[in-house]
This record gives structure tokens, sequence and C-alpha cells, in this order.
């Protein structure tokens, strides 16, 4: 969670199959990014936040 209460998460497809994906794409999938306002009551709510 952020001090303003949004919620971070993490970019799929960085785990495997990494040698055809190109530097760039893995490059940005490294940053972390932020739940959309429209899934927040969704992932709050299997978080039991």
């Amino acid at each position: 969670m952020t001090g303003t209460g949004k919620i971070k998460r993490k970019h799929a497809y960085k785990s495997h199959i990494l040698t055809k994906k190109t530097t760039k794409q893995k490059r940005n999938l490294t940053h972390a990014g932020l739940v959309s306002t429209a899934d927040m009551d969704r992932v709050k709510a299997m978080l039991n936040i």
C-alpha cells in the first residue's frame, strides 16, 4: 500500500521464457505499477484490507 491508500503491483510476464522478449520489454516490466481504480475494491477484498 502507498501512503495515500493505493495498492502497488508487479507486472506479469517477467518470470520465465525471457529469451524471446526484447530487452526493452523486460526493462519496462521491471517497474512497479498501481492497481487500477476499477479493480481496487476486488483486490482489497482478496487481500482482506
